[in-house]
Parts: structure tokens; C-alpha cells; sequence
């Protein structure tokens, strides 16, 4: 029973990390002498220390027969920092409770051995609280799985599925609580994506906004410290880089044509074609390559309905306001669908009210996470 209290203290020390850790997952860490907790950390920035590092600090020498309780299993090779495992087993931990196995391939499971063969007790757990540390990692844990990042689909619509007016207005559909909740969103998120619509019909910057985030002062100042990368796909290089989207920040920009040279701001990078786009399934293993853990998609209905339509989404994020915007009004996505059996059938995670919006949390049910 212990076990499982010091583990849900460890859960929630890393998730302190939700908005900072990036390429690195989130990790906590909790050092339990004598049934007391005396030494408690979480990792907050790649390449400073890791969770077990802070929390063997705080306990100091009362660490020496103690437990430690990890969310992932600490490393065991020298990255920018020195591995784990040999501070665990320095600091004479006797036993290491971790929530879930490192799915990344320079450690799954040589951490575990590592302490083991130290003579240190190591159990892994199972059941919840291993899901919510795979859950608290879901794009890091995909993408060393995968080789692609989690991919989170963000939706603002009417109560009769309507995304703007045919005139293109559409700010603003939901309330300042929703839309606060979405600055929480991309501020977790290692990359926002939209598409060259969305930057020249909205002149959207999709940034993060200080002003706007529910978080603390001291985790808005992490989670400013590192802004998500915006990309903008402009297959045939269209938008114009005078737009707020473009001075807002460093973008990239995705074409698949033959790309400009590179500018203080703006990276481009070339990806295949596909039936006269840009490919995404390719788009997405390039973005893995750079570290992104979790992206965000942030798009007009033809952007959004393609990254359905090829089976990349993890998760829908629908913000539905009350209000009806009527038939003429832009539907949710371009997502042409004849039959009934081809419908795009979801399992609805979370439901709540933001004020006078909802929020609705989905997944796919093809979807592999």
C-alpha cells in the first residue's frame, strides 16, 4: 500500500515537468527512510539534473537504506548527464520501486540490471499508476516506440459542428476558459502545427500567452523558458513571411517544393509530395527525428480532416461552445466519408464543462498509443 502512496507522490512531483522537460520525459522522484519521505525532486530542464539527482540530494545521507520510488527507470548511460543509476546505487539506496520500464533503447531495462547487479532490490509496478506514468509520457514514450511524436488534434466548433462563418470569421467560438485551457496545451506541447490557410485567413501566431496560462508564476516562467516550435505546412510556399506568424518567432515552414534559403527565424525544410501535399506520415517521422515528443495540430478543416483521414491522430481535443453558427458556416473538418461502416468511430476519454463551453478529450479507436 506504502508503495503506491509514495509512487503517487513521485506522479505528481513530475508532472510539474509537463511543460519543460522536453526532449526529455517527465520525471519524479520520491527517497523514503524509516517510513518518512526525505528527499523529494523532479527533472525540470533537459540537461540539468534528473528527478533522482534533486530528491538524492534533499535526502543527503539519510538516503543510504533507503527506498527510492521512480516514475521511469533510471538511466544507466552518460547523456548530458551523468546516469542514475550509479547515483542511486552511490548513495546506498537498498531498494528502487519504478513505475515503468524506459522505453528508450539506450536504457530499456540496463538501468533495472544495472542496480540489480549492485545487489539493489528493484520492483517495477504495474496496473495504474504504470499507465499514468506511460500516460504522463505519452510522446516520449511514442515516439522511442514509434519513431513518430503524439499527436494531439485541437478543435473548436458550434453545437451544430461549425468552425467559422463562411466568411472565415471565427474568433472567437469559445470563452476565455477554453481558450486558457488550449494555452495549457501548446505550452506542453514540443510543436504546434497549422497550415497556410489557418496563418493567412486568421493571421494566427499560436504562441504561448503568459497573460492566458492557469499555471503558477513558477511554472509559467518554465514553461515560457521553452516556447513549442511552430510549424506552418506551405506546400507551395505561399504565405507571405511578413505575417504575424513569421515575426512572432523562430518557425519552420514545410514545403515540398525546392525551399528558400534559411533566415535568422524561419528553418524550411523539404518533404515528399503525397497526391499534391505535403506527406505527413514522412512529416512526422522528421519531426521525431528532431526530439518532438508532442505535437499539436492547430488547423483549418482540410488540415485537420487529413491528419484523420491518414490515421496520424492520437488524440481529438474539441472544445464545443454554446452557440449555432448555422448550415452556411464551415464544417469541423474535410473529411469525405460516403459509408456508414468508414465512419471514424471514437472513445470518449473525458467530458467537462469550461465555464459555459465543453471539453472533449477523444481517441481514435484505430489509434495505437
Amino acid at each position: 500500500m506504502n508503495d503506491q502512496v509514495y509512487m503517487a507522490q513521485a506522479l505528481r512531483l513530475a508532472e510539474q515537468g509537463l511543460y519543460s522537460t522536453h526532449p526529455n520525459p517527465r520525471v519524479g522522484c520520491v527517497v523514503v527512510a524509516d517510513g518518512q519521505v526525505v528527499g523529494e525532486g523532479w527533472h525540470v530542464r533537459a540537461g540539468e539534473p534528473h528527478a533522482e539527482v534533486h530528491a538524492l540530494r534533499q535526502a543527503a545521507g539519510r538516503a543510504q537504506g533507503a527506498t527510492a520510488y521512480v516514475t521511469l527507470e533510471p538511466c544507466s548511460h552518460h547523456g548530458l548527464t551523468p546516469p542514475c543509476a550509479e547515483a542511486l546505487v552511490h548513495a546506498g539506496v537498498q531498494r528502487v520501486v519504478i513505475a515503468m520500464q524506459d522505453p528508450n533503447p539506450q536504457v530499456a531495462g540496463r538501468g533495472i540490471a544495472h542496480l540489480r547487479a549492485q545487489g539493489i532490490q528493484v520492483d517495477v509496478l504495474s496496473g495504474e499508476l504504470s499507465a499514468a506514468a506511460r500516460g504522463l509520457n505519452c510522446g516520449f514514450v511514442k515516439r522511442m516506440e514509434h519513431g513518430l511524436p503524439f499527436v494531439r488534434l485541437k478543435l473548436a466548433m458550434s453545437l451544430d459542428g461549425r468552425t467559422a462563418m463562411a466568411s472565415g470569421e471565427s474568433q472567437w467560438i469559445t470563452g476565455p476558459a477554453a481558450r486558457a485551457d488550449v494555452q495549457s496545451l501548446r505550452a506542453r506541447s514540443s510543436a504546434i502545427i497549422t497550415g497556410a490557410e489557418t496563418v493567412m485567413t486568421d493571421n494566427a501566431r499560436l504562441t504561448v500567452r503568459a497573460e492566458q496560462l492557469p499555471l503558477s508564476p513558477e511554472l509559467c516562467e518554465l514553461a515560457l523558458s521553452r516556447p513549442p516550435l511552430r510549424i506552418v505546412i506551405d506546400g507551395r510556399l505561399r504565405v507571405p513571411t511578413d505575417l504575424a506568424f513569421f515575426t512572432a518567432g523562430p518557425v519552420l515552414v514545410v514545403t515540398y517544393q525546392t525551399p528558400p534559403e534559411n533566415t535568422a527565424v524561419i528553418e524550411y525544410i523539404q518533404v515528399p509530395e503525397l497526391n499534391g501535399h505535403v506527406d505527413l506520415s514522412v512529416l512526422l517521422g522528421r519531426l521525431a527525428q528532431r526530439g518532438i515528443n508532442e505535437l499539436m495540430v492547430e488547423a483549418g478543416p482540410q488540415l485537420a480532416g487529413a491528419f484523420i483521414q491518414a490515421g496520424l491522430v492520437d488524440e481529438l481535443y474539441i472544445y464545443m461552445a454554446a452557440m449555432l453558427l448555422g448550415s452556411s458556416a464551415q464544417p469541423l473538418m474535410q473529411l469525405p466519408i460516403e459509408l456508414m461502416a468508414d465512419a471514424v468511430r471514437l472513445q470518449i476519454l473525458d467530458m467537462r464543462a469550461l465555464a459555459n463551453d465543453w471539453r472533449i478529450i477523444a481517441r481514435p479507436l484505430a489509434a495505437d498509443v
